[in-house]
């Protein structure tokens, strides 16, 4: 399994990507990015795993706020 953290200044814009082995890593990249660029409404930062081409989405931070964390809803990268 792999750990994807992905900032985006603009929506569908270019996306700066980390990955990571460990998910411990990935989270506190990911609290660490929404405290550098978070108050910016226009930043969409996204935590997932990657297992097997397949991408599960844990948290959504955009708009100034976390919007979104997913238990089990898996999409086609």
């Amino acid at each position: 399994m792999t750990h994807l953290v992905r900032l985006q200044f603009v929506a569908d814009g270019p996306a700066v990507t980390g990955q990571w082995a460990e998910g411990a890593t990935a989270r506190r990249t990911w609290r660490d990015w929404v405290g550098l660029y978070g108050s910016d409404e226009k930043v969409i930062i996204r935590l997932t795993d990657d297992t097997d081409g397949y991408e599960h989405l844990l948290m959504t931070w955009e708009q100034g706020r976390l919007v979104a964390t997913n238990g089990g809803n898996r999409s086609e990268s």
